[in-house]
């Protein structure tokens, strides 16, 4: 037997190209396995389970029924990859009355590392390509300006957090649609951990797959906050050892190989802007705008913390979206924004106008002075933005100052920034970074130093306002308690050492904080206009017998829906939990699926149906 190239279709995209007959299965040519109930399996699994534990399933498959081939000898794929997934999915074969497949059995047809197995799903992980070798003499603050493919993004990511690793780390949200792991890089002086009234920020690129320069800007950011922290330089020191900091470069990595594709220089609207599951990732979050505004002309109702709505599930969520949400209900986020292209603005929320049939509306939220400065911190630190010419990318809003309220831009629903704002504590802002969508790579540098700036002058912001502790009278932290700012109808919530932040503009507030059991208490604040840090107000809590504002504990008790499916959602291992469709219907013996394989006379996969 030789080594010969992959021809079969639901395997073309494995990591390696050439395969053996026959296979572990004893099948000893390409048409055998395609008429194969193995391989008819492989091929319609993501719909059998809804897209779950997909291409993951596929790909082990593959490994099997077209094994790895290197000089005319075939490599087993690794027990330690099949039992994991087999950990994972086996509640959604479980879910659709299926047994595991038999040519998946971890001992029979895989290896232990010892033995020289190989990782089928190491291209889900970026760990396949080679990049070229650099001179090992380069100065630490070397940066390649170029663009990145997946697997060399989380290469990059992963040298430069290795590289710092007392300051930095690597961790994944979640999955696309396609399997990709949605890598962060985080900086912090305890990466890994929230720490005490240490505020956290995120910044988030390539939302739309096609809107490449922010995924490179938030690379680059990385490798600069890295050397330059190692160079000493105060500021970023500063920055590090009183921020933790969380950056996102791909939302969306199934879309930004499609653009690639295109190449640079192709500035496309349509091609990579949305998901493999042709899914709009900033048309795709819940929209809570409209239940604000419905609620903003009743008394004492808060524009905070607002529920997902049960009829959200009823549509088609990514797993980009969940895996997004959940990590904003993980971690107490402070500060964000997230980074587009097609123009040169800072825009803030609300994105949906308060009047439906209104597609420019000015339509503010209850903290429109403070998204003003946050969008003005960005705007004026950016060389361009800031330029007065009219005849420029971007010169349409020299007039508001290079900002402007998203929906009196254009209107639109199930936006990414209102939702942070409405469902969690965190502000966030949409910067458009460029005219071109995908620039070439000769223009890259000159972006990267117009934004530089800009980008650190805007992660400096989460500093602003105030912070502290809420504690009982015995110093316990107090969490989800709700801290009040009198004349803004929005309540941001401690966490769960009982820590809050609180973006303020300048002036002078009667800040309250409340909670669950426990009576209210006022302080008067004055923050002045040259203070660049949070004041601290902390808050002591004394407990009550009743507990008198029947809003406020409605409010706090609904602030998450108990059955909401994002408590259930896993965003590492599936795409979302499966209809239980229970075991087979009665009067029929055979399950629903089993109609996938009447093609088949005398090879039915008997081996798939539970004893």
């Amino acid at each position: 037997a030789k080594c010969v190239d992959i021809t079969l279709s639901s395997c073309t995209d494995v990591a390696y190209t050439q395969t053996m007959y026959p296979n572990f299965l004893d099948q000893k040519s390409r048409e055998v396995i395609e008429y194969s109930s193995e391989y008819i399996l492989i091929s319609v699994l993501h719909n059998l389970l809804q897209g779950e534990c997909n291409p993951d399933l596929r790909l082990l498959g593959c490994s099997v029924l077209a094994p790895q081939c290197e000089k005319d000898k075939a490599i087993k794929p690794c027990r330690h990859v099949c039992e994991n997934l087999k950990k994972n999915c086996l509640p959604a074969f479980d879910a659709i009355d299926m047994a595991w497949p038999y040519f998946l059995d971890c001992d029979r047809f895989f290896a232990g590392e010892e033995e020289g197995c190989f990782d089928p799903l190491a291209k889900l992980r970026g760990e396949v390509e080679i990049e070229e070798d650099l001179p090992s003499d380069l100065p630490a603050t070397f940066i390649q300006f170029k663009h990145h493919s997946y697997s060399q993004m989380v290469s990059t990511l992963k040298k430069t957090a290795s590289k710092c690793s007392h300051i930095a780390t690597t961790y994944s949200i979640g999955r696309s649609f396609e399997g990709k792991d949605l890598f962060v890089i985080e900086f912090s002086t305890k990466p890994g951990h929230h720490e005490l009234l240490k505020p956290e920020f995120k910044y988030i690129g390539n939302m739309h797959g096609n809107e490449v320069v922010g995924k490179e800007l938030l690379i680059y950011l990385a490798q600069y906050l890295c050397s330059e922290y190692l160079l000493g330089n105060p500021r970023i020191q500063t920055l590090i050892n009183n921020t933790r900091i969380h950056l996102l470069p791909s939302l969306n990595p199934d879309g930004y190989e499609l653009a690639a594709e295109e190449g640079a220089g192709y500035n496309g609207w349509v091609v990579g802007r949305q998901t493999a599951q042709n899914l709009d990732l900033n048309r795709n979050f819940p929209d809570l705008t409209s239940e604000a505004y419905r609620r903003a002309g009743i008394r004492g109702a808060r524009l905070d913390h607002i529920p997902i709505p049960q009829s959200y599930w009823w549509g088609k969520v990514a797993p980009e979206t969940k895996a997004v949400m959940k990590w904003l209900r993980s971690i107490p986020f402070v500060l964000s924004a997230s980074l587009h292209g097609g123009e040169l603005v800072v825009t803030y929320p609300y994105d949906y106008s308060r009047h439906p049939m209104e597609e420019k509306m000015f339509s503010p939220t209850p903290d429109e002075k403070m998204f003003k400065l946050l969008a003005k911190a960005y705007a004026e630190a950016h060389p361009v933005i800031s330029d007065r010419s009219e005849h420029r990318c971007g010169g349409n809003f020299v007039k508001s100052g290079g900002i402007i309220n998203g929906a009196e831009w254009y209107s639109f629903t199930g936006g990414m920034a209102d939702f942070n704002y409405l469902h969690t504590n965190c502000f966030e802002v949409t910067v458009e970074v460029g005219c071109e969508k995908f620039p070439l790579e000769e223009e890259l540098f000159t972006i990267w130093h117009e934004n530089r700036d800009a980008l650190l002058n805007y992660m400096e912001m989460v500093h602003r306002g105030i912070k502290g502790i809420v504690s009982d009278k015995f110093g316990n932290p107090i969490k989800n308690a709700r801290i009040s700012v009198r004349g803004i109808q929005h309540d941001v919530t401690t966490a769960a050492d009982g820590d809050y932040w609180r973006l303020l503009p300048p002036g002078t507030y009667i800040v309250s904080a409340q909670a669950a059991g426990y009576s209210r208490v006022m302080k008067r604040v004055t923050l002045p206009a040259k203070m660049k840090r949070a004041g601290r107000v902390d808050f002591v809590l004394r407990p009550v017998e009743a507990w008198p504002n029947k809003l406020l504990r409605r409010s706090m008790e609904d602030m998450y829906d108990p059955y909401d499916p994002l408590e259930l959602f896993d965003p590492h291992a599936q795409h979302g939990q499966p209809e239980v469709r229970g075991g087979s219907p009665p009067g029929r013996e055979k399950p629903w699926w089993w109609s996938y394989f009447s093609s088949l006379d005398l090879h039915k996969p008997l081996w798939l149906l539970k004893q």
